[in-house]
């Protein structure tokens, strides 16, 4: 769904993190790169702010696979990751990347350093079409294809707007990417139906005054209004997937794991 001002040029934020996603994944398709390469981890390019987990560690050097890289990147968000793509795909090559697939708009900015990059810029359609021909099988192989959806339907990606009022297998069914800095609060995914098939795209891009004032302005959590309002969407698309026979829909399915908890051991 793009519901207003769908070609407007916009801070895309963290949820640029998926097309960083989408170049690297390129690269492992054409046999540049494998999930299991393993890229370094100096103390130098670790982010240090309060989103991620590298910041945390306080043990560097270190090292760590592109696989993990990807869904540290996609799940909790970790600045860090988006540096350490950079280092097998840098800036302008994933720019290129993005823009050979038909996406003018969805672009990094570059700096100075040509394996660091801001995560740039994008337009409402543009996301949208980027997720509808991910899921239509367009932009990845099947392998990638199923690796990134995977991971962006994992309970320990973002839970706080589109997937707030979901059960846990509920949100199984939704692939979801937020971003969020200075008056920026967005989200945008896929909802699948209970067999797999994608029936919902969204990209939500919010920025500007919102009720509450500067109340609200250091506010990135589920109490944001912004993000509130997609919690309300988000359990009305889902119920609206469920009501929706999948019989005439597209033969790519991409089934949900079963929810299963763990306690350790």
């Amino acid at each position: 769904m793009v519901l207003a001002e769908p070609d407007r040029v916009v801070e895309a934020y963290s949820v640029n993190k998926i097309p960083v996603a989408v170049a690297v994944l390129d690269k492992i398709d054409r046999g540049e790169l494998t999930l299991d390469q393993r890229v370094e981890v100096t103390e130098d390019i670790v982010v240090d702010d309060t989103d991620g987990i590298f910041g945390l560690d306080g043990a560097y050097p270190s090292s760590v696979t592109l696989g993990h890289t990807l869904a540290t990147m996609l799940t909790v968000s970790d600045n860090t990751c988006v540096r350490l793509c950079g280092l097998v795909c840098p800036a302008r090559e994933l720019n290129e990347i993005l823009r050979s697939k038909g996406f003018e708009h969805t672009q990094v900015d570059p700096v100075e350093n040509p394996n660091r990059f801001f995560l740039g810029k994008t337009t409402p359609r543009e996301t949208h079409t980027l997720l509808q021909k991910l899921v239509a099988g367009e932009l990845l192989s099947e392998e990638s294809t199923t690796y990134l959806l995977t991971v962006l339907r994992s309970l320990t990606a973002f839970t706080d707007g589109f997937r707030l009022r979901l059960t846990s297998p509920e949100r199984l069914r939704v692939a979801t990417k937020a971003g969020w800095f200075a008056d920026g609060r967005n989200e945008a995914g896929v909802g699948f139906s209970q067999d797999g098939v994608p029936q919902a795209t969204y990209a939500l891009f919010a920025s500007g005054t919102f009720t509450g004032g500067e109340a609200v302005d250091e506010d990135f959590g589920a109490t944001h209004p912004a993000v509130q309002a997609r919690a309300e969407l988000g359990r009305v698309v889902l119920d609206a997937v469920a009501a929706v026979p999948t019989q005439r829909t597209s033969a790519n399915r991409y089934p949900a794991p079963e929810y299963r908890p763990s306690n350790g051991g």
